[in-house]
C-alpha cells in the first residue's frame, strides 16, 4: 500500500504542478522538479478511504464520531445585545483556540452586519471546562483609520472609516509560558475591498495575564507605510516588560508562526518564508521532525526545517475533498493524527479523518451534521459549521486529553466541539444506561449532543434525587439534540423512560435511524400532549401524555418485515410500518424540533433578511430521559 501511495502521490503532484506551471518551466527545470518530487512523493498526505460526503444531507450521510459534544459559545443577538456580547453584532467568524493556565481561550473576529464591513473588532472568551463560557470581552477594539488613507491601485479614499479584523493566527504561548493574543487590522475601502491584500495597517499583540486581565495593545508588525508615528498603538519593542518583548521576539523568529501571517503581511515581507498566497495555514510535526503543512482547498506540502523551506509547491492532497474553507491538522494525544474540514464544495458537514502515520488518512467521520437557522442577514454569511481551528502545537493540551476544535456557524454564532480521543465510530455492545446509577460527569461520554445556549443538553438532578438527560428548549429557531449510537441490528428493541415537564408547549421528536442517518421510525410528542408516529405523509396517534408523568416506552422493530410495535408502560399501543426502508437500525435521536432540510445544495448562497423575534426567547419546554436500553434479537 505504501509503494502504491508513493507512486500515486508522485503522479498527482507532478500533474498538478505541471498544469499550473508548465508554461513557465523549461524542459530541464521540469525534469529537475520531477526528480525532486520522486524523492519526496511519499511525504504528501493522501485520503485512501472510501467514504465520501453527500451534501444533499446536512450530515453528509457520514457515520458520527462517537461522543462528540457540540456546544454553542456565542449566540448573536441584535435586538438584545446584553444577551450576547453587549454590541449586538451579527457577523462572528474565524475563531481561534488555545488552552493555557488550565483554561480554554477562544478568540474570534466580529463585524456589525456582514463580512469585511467596517467597523470590526476581536473578542475573547474563556472557559475552565469547555462547556460554560464567560461573556466575550473586546481584546482588540475598533481602530480608526486616518482620513485620506488610500491603497495602491484604488481610487477610494478613507473618510470616517474604521478597520476590520482579519487574522489567521490567534494565540502564541512562549517558552517561558507567556500567553500572547494577536489580531490584524485590515483596511476595506468603500465598495468591494479586501483586508488581506497586504495593504492593511498591521498586526497587533497583547498579553493575557494569569488572572485573565490584559496587557496594553502593541503593534508587532507594520505593513508598508505604517509605523509608530502614524498609528494609534506603540511598537512592541517600546514596552518596558522584557519578558513580553522576549516572547514577541521568540514569535517573530519562528517560520511556522510567520507562515500564518502570509495573506495579511506585505507581499515581500522577509519574515515570511513561503510567500505564495496560500491561505489559512495549519501544521503538525511527524515523529521524525518533518512538518506537514495544510492550507485552504486541502493544499499541502512538507518541510524538513520547521518551515524555513518546503519540499514542493503546495498541491491538493490526493483524495481529499475540500473547497474554499479551512482545514485543520493535528497530532492527537494517542499519537495518531486528524484532519478536520468540510468535505464538500459547501461548508457542511464538518467531518474528520484519522491517520496512524500522519500521511495516509483512511476514514471520514461526522463531527457536526447540523446547520443552525441563520437569523440575521449579512454579506458573505455562508451556511454551515466552518472555518475550523484546533489548538496549535505549543498552545496547550486540555487536561482531558481530548481533541477540542472551534468553528463558526453560518458566520453568525461561535461553537466549540469536544471530540473524544481515541476517535471511535462503532459500538459493539448493547446499551443499558440508567443515568441515576452512572458516575458523575460520565453519563454522556457516549452520547453525541448538539447543545445551543437557548436549547441546552445536559444531565440534571430531578426532584426525586435521581438524574436524567435534559433537553431544554426556549429558542424559536434552534433545537436541542441528543443522539446515541448502538450496535447495528436488523431486529431488536429500544427502550427509554421519558418525562415531559409540560404538556401544553414544546415538541420532542424521537427517531430510530440507520448508519447513514436515515430515520425509519419517528415518535412525536407535540405541544398539545399528543404522542404520534409518522405514518407516511400523516401522523397517527399513539397515546396522550401528561405533564410530570413517567412513561416507559419500548419500540420493537424488524427491518426485514419493516414493522415495529410501540409499547407504553407495558401496554401495546401501536403496530406500524417503517416510513423509510432501511437494512438495520443503529441510532436513537432525541430532538426538540422538526428535522431541518434548509439550506440545500440549490439554496441561495447567503441569507439576506433578518428573521422575526430572532433575539427573543420562546417559552421554555423541557423533556427528561431517565434510561435507555437497546437489545438485539
Amino acid at each position: 500500500m505504501k509503494i502504491i501511495r508513493r507512486i500515486l502521490n508522485l503522479f498527482i503532484i507532478f500533474f498538478q504542478y505541471s498544469q499550473n506551471n508548465i508554461r513557465h518551466l523549461s524542459l530541464s527545470l521540469s525534469l529537475s522538479l520531477s526528480l525532486n518530487l520522486i524523492s519526496h512523493a511519499q511525504d504528501t498526505i493522501i485520503y485512501t478511504g472510501r467514504a465520501l460526503s453527500n451534501p444533499d444531507f446536512h450530515h453528509g450521510q457520514l457515520a458520527p464520531v462517537i461522543g462528540v459534544h457540540n456546544i454553542q459559545v456565542l449566540r448573536a443577538n441584535r435586538e438584545y445585545p446584553a444577551e450576547a456580547e453587549d454590541f449586538g453584532w451579527t457577523y462572528n467568524h474565524a475563531p481561534m483556540l488555545a488552552y493555557w493556565n488550565n483554561t480554554f481561550w477562544l478568540e474570534y473576529l466580529s463585524d456589525s452586519v456582514g463580512e469585511h464591513i467596517p467597523p470590526g473588532q476581536t473578542l475573547l472568551t474563556s472557559s475552565e471546562d469547555g462547556y460554560n463560557w464567560s461573556k466575550p470581552l473586546v481584546i482588540f477594539p475598533r481602530y480608526r483609520i486616518p482620513d485620506g488613507t488610500t491603497k495602491p491601485g484604488k481610487k477610494q479614499v478613507a473618510e470616517n472609516l474604521y478597520a476590520v479584523m482579519h487574522q489567521r493566527m490567534g494565540f502564541y504561548v512562549s517558552k517561558d509560558n507567556r500567553m500572547l493574543a494577536l489580531g490584524y487590522y485590515g483596511i476595506c475601502l468603500p465598495g468591494k475591498d479586501s483586508p488581506n491584500d497586504g495593504h492593511g495597517i498591521g498586526r497587533v499583540v497583547r498579553e493575557i495575564y494569569s488572572d485573565g486581565s490584559f496587557g496594553p495593545v502593541y503593534f508587532i508588525r507594520y505593513n508598508a507605510s505604517w509605523n509608530e508615528k502614524n498609528t494609534s498603538y506603540p511598537y512592541y519593542n517600546s514596552s518596558k516588560d522584557k519578558g513580553f518583548k522576549n516572547a514577541c521576539n521568540e514569535l517573530l523568529s519562528s517560520p511556522l508562526m510567520m507562515m500564518q501571517w502570509v495573506e495579511e503581511a506585505d507581499r515581500d515581507d522577509p519574515l515570511i518564508p513561503l510567500k505564495k498566497q496560500y491561505k489559512a495555514f495549519s501544521y503538525y510535526h511527524l515523529p521524525d521532525g518533518r512538518v506537514v503543512g495544510l492550507w485552504k482547498h486541502a493544499l499541502t506540502s512538507v518541510s524538513r526545517d520547521d518551515g524555513k523551506t518546503w519540499d514542493y509547491p503546495a498541491v491538493r492532497a490526493p483524495g481529499f475533498v475540500n473547497a474554499n474553507a479551512k482545514i485543520w491538522g493535528q497530532r492527537t494525544t494517542d499519537d495518531r493524527y486528524v484532519t478536520v474540514y468540510n468535505p464538500s464544495v459547501f461548508r457542511w458537514p464538518l467531518a474528520l479523518s484519522v491517520s496512524d502515520d500522519g500521511l495516509e488518512y483512511n476514514n471520514l467521520l461526522l463531527v457536526q451534521g447540523e446547520i443552525s437557522t441563520t437569523r440575521y442577514g449579512g454579506d458573505y454569511k455562508n451556511y454551515g459549521p466552518q472555518y475550523v481551528r484546533g489548538i496549535l502545537e505549543g498552545n496547550g493540551t486540555p487536561s482531558d486529553s481530548n481533541l477540542w476544535i472551534t468553528y463558526s456557524m453560518n458566520k453568525e454564532d461561535i461553537w466549540i466541539a469536544k471530540v473524544p480521543v481515541p476517535v471511535k465510530s462503532i459500538v459493539e455492545d448493547d446499551v443499558d444506561e440508567i443515568f441515576t446509577e452512572m458516575a458523575e460527569g460520565k453519563e454522556l461520554l457516549n452520547w453525541n449532543i448538539h447543545s445551543p445556549l437557548w436549547a441546552p443538553v445536559k444531565i440534571e438532578k430531578l426532584s426525586d434525587g435521581g438524574k436524567a438527560l435534559s433537553l431544554c428548549d426556549h429558542d424559536r429557531y434552534e433545537y436541542a439534540k441528543a443522539e446515541r449510537i448502538f450496535s447495528s441490528s436488523e431486529k431488536g428493541v429500544v427502550e427509554f423512560t421519558l418525562i415531559a415537564a409540560q404538556d401544553n408547549r414544546g415538541t420532542l421528536h424521537v427517531e430510530l435511524q440507520d448508519e447513514k442517518g436515515s430515520d425509519a421510525i419517528r415518535l412525536v410528542f407535540d405541544s398539545l400532549g399528543n404522542c404520534s408516529i409518522k405514518d407516511g405523509y400523516r401522523y397517527s396517534g399513539v397515546f396522550h401524555y401528561k405533564q410530570g408523568e413517567e412513561y416507559k416506552i419500548a419500540i420493537s422493530y424488524d427491518s426485514k418485515t419493516r414493522f415495529y410495535r410501540v409499547n407504553v408502560n407495558g401496554d401495546e399501543k401501536k403496530l406500524a410500518m417503517f416510513f423509510t426502508p432501511v437494512k438495520s437500525l443503529q441510532r436513537i435521536v432525541f430532538r426538540t424540533g422538526e428535522p431541518r432540510r434548509y439550506p440545500d445544495t440549490e439554496s441561495p448562497a447567503v441569507h439576506e433578511e433578518d428573521l422575526p423575534l430572532a433575539g427573543i426567547p420562546d417559552e421554555k419546554a423541557v423533556f427528561y430521559i431517565k434510561t435507555l436500553k437497546t437489545t438485539r434479537k
